[in-house]
């Protein structure tokens, strides 16, 4: 796995209220299409806002209690093949896979694991967001 994270999804409780606060601070949105979702360019990586509900479901955990944080990290790989090694990667160093990859209802391919604190990782192949050389991610207009 290379030393990077690509999207910083925070679960919200209101998409719409946090998308209006975002975009109050000067932040302007990326992939304005995209539905359920919003998306932030940050420098080479992306801050998402998602139903926090939704990201629970998601990364098959409970949406109250000790066993969601309510944020996931997100790791874009090149490949599916990618998405296959790297929680095994992480299995192998002490995480717990939540949700082994699987086809992802917005055309990718992705699982999650947590860490040794419980911090969820999303491990996604995307093939709308293309990674540069140095791992860096453009989110398309």
């Amino acid at each position: 796995m290379e030393q990077r994270v690509s999207i910083i999804t925070l679960g919200v409780g209101n998409l719409q209220r946090s998308r209006a606060f975002y975009e109050r601070l000067g932040w302007k949105r990326s992939m304005s299409k995209a539905e359920g979702i919003v998306f932030f360019q940050a420098g080479g990586m992306a801050l998402a806002l998602f139903p926090r509900e939704e990201l629970a479901r998601d990364a098959n955990l409970p949406v109250d209690g000790s066993g969601f944080s309510r944020f996931a990290l997100a790791y874009n790989a090149r490949s599916r093949d990618e998405v296959d090694s790297v929680p095994a990667q992480a299995q192998a160093a002490g995480a717990k896979i939540l949700k082994p990859a699987q086809d992802a209802s917005w055309g990718g391919y992705s699982g999650y694991f947590a860490d040794p604190d419980g911090f969820l990782w999303e491990v996604a192949w995307n093939p709308s967001f293309p990674i540069a050389s140095d791992g860096t991610i453009r989110l398309p207009d």
